[in-house]
């Protein structure tokens, strides 16, 4: 059965999406027309974090549906006092708080001028991104003020984590526990590093979709722990973020130390495998990002 576009919502510049490469994300420009006022911006289509990835025409007029009631100015009151709630808990995060404070008012936010000086201004919207909100980047937008292209970043204020979340989170407890069960040791360098070491998913997020999100009770299995989670330090974290963002977006597999071996399959995406969702973790399989331990154990045996 089809699903019909809400009439108010007008998508524009005839449905061409708006790729931020970098990010690995997707948009739609849009105006959402309300009794009184008019929202206009770029809605996420393809947006890992939140796990929305949407593929058909009748998929897009469905989620804008949802996203343009979210959006409605008589639901923003108590979306803002939610927000207020959350930052309360967020003491340490005064610096990423400037940048939300800025986004809040709504509109395109220009890196350069709008939004606070801050010459790492990237792993704050970062941050924002990890705390749920969802967010537009154009990285060639007109700033009337700096009188050339400069990124813009726009808030889209829908509910944190989106429609559809494909993070998982876990409580500090957990937290602890994994890090106990994994011994500290860093997997990349083999070694104990207690103080530097953070919980890793061996399947990458990038690859999620809205079904792939799990529970982390506290009480999973020490097995559990194994098979999911490895630690790294949040240099190698994000190293293995822009490698598995590269494999996404090329269909290459990464390497690890220069070293061009694989225990499952080659340096190719497997024929066959879809790119996200839970059966796209067989093809992570044989990688050496997905399980440093296991890769390091197969290279030595077979050396």
């Amino acid at each position: 059965m089809s699903v019909e576009l809400n009439p108010n919502i007008i998508i524009l510049d005839g449905g061409k999406r708006k790729i931020h490469t970098k990010a690995s994300e997707e948009y739609v420009q849009v105006q959402f027309l309300y009794d009184d006022f008019t929202w206009e911006g770029w809605v996420p289509v393809e947006y890992r974090r939140t796990g929305v990835s949407i593929k058909s025409s009748e998929e897009l007029n469905e989620y804008l549906n949802v996203v343009y009631e979210e959006l409605n100015p008589k639901n923003f009151v108590g979306w803002k006092v939610a927000q207020d709630l959350f930052w309360l808990n967020k003491i340490r995060a005064g610096i990423t708080k400037g940048f939300y404070d800025s986004l809040i008012k709504g509109g395109w936010q220009c890196a350069e001028c709008t939004l606070p000086s801050n010459r790492n201004w990237a792993s704050r919207i970062k941050d924002l991104k990890n705390f749920g909100y969802t967010l537009a980047t154009d990285i060639n937008k007109f700033c009337s003020k700096c009188k050339a292209n400069k990124t813009h970043i726009l808030l889209v204020p829908v509910a944190r984590n989106g429609v559809g979340n494909g993070y998982e989170t876990w409580s500090q407890a957990l937290r602890r526990r994994i890090l106990r069960v994994l011994s500290y040791i860093d997997v990349y360098e083999s070694r104990k590093d207690p103080n530097n070491v953070l919980p890793d998913h061996k399947f990458s997020e990038i690859r999620w979709d809205k079904d792939t999100k799990a529970d982390n009770p506290d009480d999973m299995s020490d097995d559990e722990i194994r098979k999911k989670f490895q630690l790294l330090t949040n240099q190698r974290n994000q190293q293995k973020r822009e490698v598995c963002r590269n494999c996404y977006q090329t269909g290459t597999r990464g390497i690890i130390f220069g070293i061009p071996y694989f225990y499952e399959g080659n340096e190719n995406w497997g024929e066959g495998i879809p790119r996200t969702g839970k059966e796209a973790e067989k093809g992570c399989i044989g990688c050496a990002w997905y399980d440093i331990a296991e890769w390091r154990k197969r290279l030595i045996n077979k050396l």
